[in-house]
């Protein structure tokens, strides 16, 4: 049997390659670095999905499209913004990222100096008007590696086991009611294993 740190946490199947960057890293300020993604969640009928009544032909058979979380991570602070949002497409994505710096500047993040994403064109082409009202340089990871853009793919993964499949909801908007409280305690009193136990809060200053 495979050793339980080469299995998908939430399928259970064997990870045939794992790409790691060989030097970790974590910037010295707030600010300096943010990590930005989307991730994919399919919606949740009404009375609830597979989870719910199993994976039944009538269930799977009911499918109402998709949810797209936007997330945006701190790099050194690992404060986290996320919002549910229609879609990927530059206009929403610009969007996102000016409602999550000033999430940020709320929170103790006056300033972003970098904003790291993949190489979609949603981002590529759209975020130069936003980085540019923010002072912000654009990044982007190389193509196919999506472990340079770790920490928001880290918390990609930890939004599926501890917000969306943590529990069986009955409905879409029960599920994205959720995500608010959850985030809060994420930022505020989850621990986080990077920050010798502290909640991302503490490392950024009061406002």
């Amino acid at each position: 049997m495979p050793l339980l740190r080469d299995l998908d946490p939430l399928t259970g199947e064997q990870i045939r390659a794992s790409k790691i960057t060989a030097v970790r890293y974590e910037r010295d300020r707030p600010g300096e670095l943010v990590h930005v993604d989307v991730k994919k969640l399919g919606r949740i009928p009404d009375g609830g999905g597979w989870r719910a009544h199993g994976r039944s032909e009538q269930v799977r058979g009911r499918g109402i499209g998709f949810d797209y979380v936007h997330s945006m991570v701190d790099d050194h602070s690992r404060l986290a913004y996320s919002e549910i949002l229609p879609d990927e497409k530059g206009t929403t994505c610009a969007g996102f990222v000016a409602r999550a710096a000033a999430y940020f500047a709320a929170h103790g993040i006056p300033r972003i100096e970098r904003i790291m994403t993949d190489n979609a064109w949603a981002y590529r082409w759209s975020l130069r008007a936003v980085a540019a009202d923010l002072g912000a340089k654009q990044i982007f990871i190389k193509p196919h590696c999506p472990w340079q853009n770790g920490k928001v793919e880290r918390l990609n993964r930890t939004l599926q086991t501890e917000w969306a499949y943590r529990q069986v909801f009955t409905s879409n908007a029960e599920r994205a009611a959720a995500l608010a409280p959850w985030l809060e305690h994420y930022n505020t009193r989850r621990r986080h294993s990077a920050l010798g136990g502290l909640p991302p809060i503490r490392r950024v200053s009061p406002t």
